[in-house]
């Protein structure tokens, strides 16, 4: 049990700083890390950081990500190109069709309740298929702080993006069926109604203020 507990410790971690900054932040920190310039005014260093900082420091996003270790897949691994790559392609999408200002809360308040669709997926209620078109928001969303930019820190910070989610989803599947052994199956729901919770209360605060 304590090497099971060792081998966890970095999903643990992962799940009790992405609460804290969902208990301590709101969903707007994803969409502005940094306080870096947007758009055309980016470097490539500064577009690389970005696409790093994006999806670590928004609450929405980080959980999204870290509560795909909670999900059943048969084979978790199998999940992570596709999701990567729906992830890539919605910033790409966000490129050619830019997201109005009058939609942006809208479309802010859809990202925080795919956390509530992962909630119901991690409770066996909605198809796990659920999932990748709520990463390719996720992506969209994300894509949309650099329209504009020239294409060095584009390429930069779409680099960064990969390197971000692709790290955190392949520690969320590398380590899915031990933490959800280690868990049961009681808290592992507990945690889906947690996600619940968390994205209406996102979702809430941003449409309703």
């Amino acid at each position: 049990m304590n090497s099971s507990i060792k081998q966890l410790r970095p999903a643990l971690s992962v799940l009790l700083g992405g609460l804290t900054l969902a208990l301590a932040g709101s969903p707007a920190l994803a969409h502005h890390p940094f306080a870096m310039p947007e758009g055309g005014q980016m470097t490539w260093l500064q577009g690389l950081l970005s696409g790093i900082g994006h999806p670590l420091l928004g609450p929405d996003h980080l959980l999204f990500l870290v509560a795909i270790a909670l999900v059943s897949w048969e084979r978790p691994r199998r999940w992570l190109l596709p999701m990567l790559a729906l992830g890539l392609i919605g910033s790409g999408v966000a490129q050619v069709v830019p997201l109005s200002e009058s939609l942006t809360p809208w479309a802010e308040a859809a990202v925080s309740l795919t956390l509530v669709l992962e909630g119901l997926v991690i409770l066996g209620r909605l198809p796990l298929i659920t999932l990748l078109p709520a990463i390719a928001l996720h992506g969209y969303l994300l894509g949309g702080t650099i329209v504009g930019a020239e294409p060095s820190p584009l390429l930069a910070y779409g680099l960064g993006l990969l390197v971000a989610q692709g790290a955190l989803l392949l520690a969320a599947t590398s380590l899915s069926r031990e933490l959800q052994d280690w868990l049961g199956e009681r808290n592992r729901q507990l945690l889906a109604a947690v996600w619940i919770g968390i994205g209406s209360a996102f979702a809430w605060s941003i449409l309703i203020p």
